[in-house]
């Protein structure tokens, strides 16, 4: 096969999964709006039952399926922090009880220290007010 063929199937595989992720995303995020729609919960309530669900499906060891196949399309949605979550407390329980407490915050902290720095700067940079209907 020539170069050209070599990088055009490079580009296949990137669009790929790219394409993966959307669907996966999509399908999480589709599940979501069903129980939007259908369902009196609050926002809160969904976001936790989404985020439990990931811890849940990644002590059942079926979530990482999932993170394999589709990469950001499953780590992205609140459903990824749950799978973080729980992971981080799996690999912390192997090496002992404290690492078992601590494993979950040193996996989500790299995460949650960006959203904070972040929604600071944009705080600095933008004048916030309050939603008219």
């Amino acid at each position: 096969m020539s170069e050209n063929g070599y990088i055009a199937m490079e580009y296949l595989e990137i669009v790929f999964m790219f394409l993966k992720a959307f669907a996966v995303g999509g399908l999480i995020c589709a599940i979501a709006q069903l129980v939007i729609n259908f369902t009196d919960l609050t926002a809160g309530k969904i976001l936790v039952i989404f985020m439990l669900a990931g811890v849940a499906l990644t002590a059942l060891g079926l979530y990482q399926p999932i993170v394999d196949f589709a990469g950001a399309g499953a780590t992205v949605p609140i459903s990824g922090f749950g799978y973080l979550l729980a992971n981080g407390g799996m690999k912390g329980a192997r090496e002992g009880l404290f690492e078992a407490l601590t494993g979950p915050l040193a996996a989500a902290s790299a995460g949650v220290s960006a959203a904070v720095v972040f929604s600071f700067l944009m705080a600095l940079l933008f004048k916030s007010h309050t939603k008219y209907n």
